[in-house]
């Protein structure tokens, strides 16, 4: 073909169905030369016009505007609020402290931001390499970001796809892309024009940047570089969905901005009221206090603090958090939506059915480990009993281009996954494929091509040379004459054909049924003078050896956890580059349904559908196999706009663009690759889907802890308003200032707040549903109870201050009593919403043998109790604050005023039960 030399732009990449195209076509329109590629010339002209073969995010904000926008949330406003009443109180050093607080926030939010960067980065890694391209005729080794449109590209097995390449010349082609398409076997290539419409996982005539060719060579020319590639799309819609804010971050900004209007409402009612009863001064210091207790300073706090803990505890059962809302989004989760090879499965072809010599055999084990048993009836056989399956294994080791190989401490196969997977059961049956090597070493072959759906090869025995074959059923059993029985004698014609007719094909359809990939092994004798193996030699007279069906199985412990989720309530959803039959086999096993139904709906179909047709199939569907990443990203979107909150596990390139758009992205740490990580906000170290129902469990304990803290300590806010609100109507003086507001807001709370993020989680706490994501943080009957907490709080407060200033006439001295007496009384409070005294009397019952977390809570008392001491009799506190010493019984009086709130709590927890 004559090379043709244009400065004219070529046509667009996007535009063009490069599999549905002849050869010739794709040669022509992107101008170059099948033989010799490109010319020095032409490669300079197209990478001045397409730039180098890498991919390039967007140009985003300014890293100090990124930084100024991390302040522009609710909670962050309320603290730089706090943070400029104390300046204009003249209390400057709290003031720094509380905006130091708020920078840290604002910094961690900045660092977390700048990684997801990092996913595009890693995403450009995966088709970086070196490539063997064809330029003046001459074969040169060139980096890969040097390629461009009208390359050609030649590969041989070991190579990294370096570009999109329309396949020109293939020979035994095979390509892993389990990365980009969830394919969880290695595609055999051909040339066959394609339907326009065809998936990505079914262009054979294709390969795509990011792809590790397994076996053959090829030649392809490129057709789409840098971010057109189609593992570049996946970087684009990486950056055009940004992650989403989580259930956590949701509510808590509804519950700041409605807690900062409540806040500042009532601090301009105090002011006003205040000036009609006092001077300008004193109004103004009502009002700055009123503010400041009203701002729950040390909330943020023991927010960090309790989903710290909470990451802790999800790290010690192989679930790493790599952003801290996460913890609690999880525990949220109404669906889970998981990829199946790698992460369902364990993405290792094994053979576990076997039809020889007329029987029906089970082989026990997973994935290439060489050890199990071969089953018939239920219980393991000794081989020498049937010499039809002995010839039936040996066949799948003999006529084998592939090996297993021990590597740090695991199984891999050298070669393609199906023929490791023969390997192995062969080995379950003691068959050692070296031995077997030596001992009948091969002579000859017929490699697999795809015309002929078989492979051949030739082999010296004992008793003669012999011609393996393995291939498809339809393309061997055309070819069998004869049928092997246990004795390992043949059958006569007449009596195989009707057996052929029936028990083969059924068994073919049964296996088949059940998402194996079905084999066909044969023989034949040859003269002993031959050499060679032909096409021709096998055309006829072959013996049926038998079927071997293989499967990437599931993992027993992902079945496990599968029943827990959905017993907890949570949806379970595969979502897979794989086939739909093996894809539902896979689902049925697993027992993943919905209302008993495996309902799957592929790729092709889900492309037809609107935005409210896809939303209900994505609720009403368990499987969505043959998916590309674009749909996998619109199944989330679908999801989350019926309310669902979505966590998404997956491990490949392709999972990234909707592990970053889910609630919740969780990503294999081991055989996960580096785009999926970064685009991840939760790694699971062991690869192990059981270990995300642990970490459902943790998060789940993580909110309910998060929600007693929040009850505990916003009664404090509202008890010091109320009285601060009562005493200015009143003309009154102030039951408590505001640096007494700062200690109890700040240093109290947190100390007396924090123990409860270490409460043990619940017995109950995977029986039930999963929570409305629609609930607010603060509910109907949280929000009562911290009304009636609160009460108690301002009755306690402005009670004690009132009767010790009348009575005593030492203001001071009400303070501090008041202060003390509200302390009291929480500590009440807190035992009566942990579940310290419960799990206590359980633990002396026998109910639970699991250890109860008794010093966190010891240690908030006593913590609380030495504050508090100090409070009252350090000089130097005294002189700060404005407080006074205390005597024995006047501690006893704090004491006694605070115990009725044990009667008190007790009523509430009856409104809403804290566990």
């Amino acid at each position: 073909m004559v090379q043709v030399v244009s400065t004219v732009d070529l046509p667009s990449k996007q535009s063009q169905v490069w599999h549905s195209m002849e050869i010739g076509e794709a040669i022509a329109l992107l101008q170059t030369n099948s033989d010799k590629g490109l010319n020095g010339f032409e490669v300079k002209e197209r990478v001045s016009r397409y730039g180098a073969n890498e991919l390039t995010a967007k140009k985003g904000q300014s890293w100090w505007l990124k930084f100024l926008l991390q302040f522009n949330q609710p909670l962050l406003i309320i603290l730089l609020c706090a943070g400029l009443v104390k300046a204009l109180s003249g209390s400057f050093v709290n003031a720094g402290v509380i905006w130091g607080v708020t920078t840290t926030n604002a910094i961690i939010g900045f660092i977390q931001e700048s990684k997801a960067e990092g996913a595009i980065a890693a995403l450009a890694q995966a088709i970086t390499t070196e490539t063997t391209v064809i330029r003046d005729g001459q074969k040169v080794r060139i980096p890969s970001r040097e390629l461009v449109p009208g390359d050609l590209v030649f590969l041989i097995s070991g190579d990294k796809v370096p570009a999109d390449l329309r396949l020109i010349q293939v020979k035994n082609f095979q390509v892993d892309e389990s990365g980009l398409t969830g394919e969880s076997v290695a595609v055999e290539k051909n040339l066959k024009i394609l339907h326009p419409d065809t998936s990505i996982g079914d262009r054979k005539n294709m390969a795509y940047a990011g792809g590790f060719v397994t076996f053959g060579q090829g030649t392809g020319i490129v057709v789409a570089t840098g971010n057109e590639t189609e593992t570049g799309k996946i970087s684009q819609l990486m950056q055009q969905h940004s992650h989403l804010a989580t259930p956590l971050t949701r509510k808590f900004d509804k519950f700041s901005q409605n807690w900062l209007r409540i806040v500042l409402g009532l601090a301009t009612l105090t002011f006003v009221v205040g000036l009609s009863t006092r001077d300008f001064n004193d109004a103004l210091e009502a009002a700055v206090t009123l503010t400041v207790s009203a701002i729950p300073e040390g909330l943020p706090a023991v927010v960090t603090v309790t989903l710290a803990i909470g990451v802790s505890r999800m790290a010690k059962r192989n679930a790493i958090i790599r952003k801290l809302p996460a913890v609690e989004t999880l525990g949220s989760a109404t669906v889970i939506c998981s990829d199946k090879t790698g992460t369902l499965t364990e993405n290792q072809m094994t053979v576990q059915a076997i039809y020889a010599s007329g029987h029906q055999y089970a082989l026990t084990g997973v994935g290439y480990i060489p050890e199990g048993d071969v089953i018939r009836d239920e219980r393991a056989i000794d081989l020498n009993s049937d010499k039809g399956l002995q010839e039936c294994l040996l066949a799948g080791v003999l006529c084998n281009d592939s090996q297993l190989e021990h590597k740090d401490g695991r199984w891999t196969v050298l070669g393609d996954p199906t023929e490791g997977a023969l390997i192995a059961s062969a080995a379950k049956a003691g068959f050692n494929q070296k031995v077997i090597s030596r001992q009948m070493p091969r002579l000859d072959v017929i490699p697999f091509e795809s015309d002929y759906q078989y492979m051949a090869t030739l082999h010296q025995t004992s008793r003669g040379k012999i011609i393996y074959v393995k291939g498809s059923a339809e393309s061997i059993l055309k070819r069998c004459q004869l049928l092997l029985n246990t004795k390992g004698d043949s059958r006569p014609i007449d009596c195989v054909e009707t057996l052929r007719q029936t028990t083969i094909e059924r068994e073919v359809n049964i296996m088949a049924r059940q998402g194996l990939r079905v084999l066909a092994l044969a023989k034949k004798a040859v003269p002993d003078n031959q050499t060679t193996v032909d096409h021709t030699d096998i055309e006829k007279d072959l013996i049926f050896l038998g079927l071997q069906g293989m499967i990437d199985p599931p993992r027993e412990s992902a079945i496990a956890a599968v029943k827990a989720c959905q017993d907890a309530g949570i949806q379970v959803k595969m979502i897979t580059g794989d086939h739909a039959v093996t894809a539902q086999a896979i689902a049925r096993r697993m027992g993943i349904n919905k209302n008993g139904s495996v309902l799957a709906f592929t790729g092709t179909e889900l492309a037809k559908m609107d935005k409210t047709e896809l939303a209900h199939v994505a609720e009403e569907g368990v499987v969505f196999a043959r998916v590309a990443p674009e749909q996998k990203l619109r199944l989330v979107e679908a999801l989350q706009s019926e309310g669902e909150v979505v966590a998404m596990t997956g491990d490949g390139v392709n999972d990234a663009p909707a592990l970053k758009q889910a609630d919740i992205g969780i990503a294999m740490g081991g055989a996960g690759t580096e785009v999926a990580k970064e685009a991840s906000d939760m790694l699971l170290t062991d690869d192990n889907f059981a270990s995300i129902e642990a970490a459902v469990e943790e998060g789940r304990a993580v909110y309910k802890n998060l929600l007693k803290a929040i009850c505990f300590i916003l009664p404090v806010n509202g008890g010091e308003s109320m009285t601060i609100l009562l005493s200015t109507l009143l003309g009154n003086d102030l039951p408590i200032l505001s640096l007494q507001v700062l200690w109890l807001n700040m240093l109290n709370s947190i100390t007396m707040t924090v123990p409860l993020a270490f409460e043990p989680k619940g017995l109950d706490v995977m029986k039930q549903v999963p929570r409305d994501p629609n609930e607010p943080l603060i509910s109907g009957s949280r929000m009562k109870r911290i009304l009636a907490i609160s009460l108690f709080n301002w009755i306690v407060i402005f009670g004690v201050f009132e009767y010790i200033r009348v009575s005593t006439g030492n203001i001071a001295l009400a303070r501090t009593m008041a202060i003390n007496a509200l302390i009291a009384g929480r500590i009440f409070y807190m035992l009566s919403i942990s579940q310290l005294i419960p799990n206590l009397i359980a633990k002396l019952d026998g109910t639970i043998e699991e250890n109860v977390d008794v010093p966190a809570i010891g240690f908030g008392i006593i913590g609380a109790i030495l504050l508090q001491i100090v409070f009252a009799h350090v000089p130097l506190i005294n002189q700060v604050f404005e407080t006074a010493p205390l005597s024995f019984q006047q501690w006893l009086f704090c004491l006694g005023v605070g115990s009725p709130m044990i009667i008190w709590a007790a009523f509430v927890n009856k409104i809403d039960p804290p566990n």
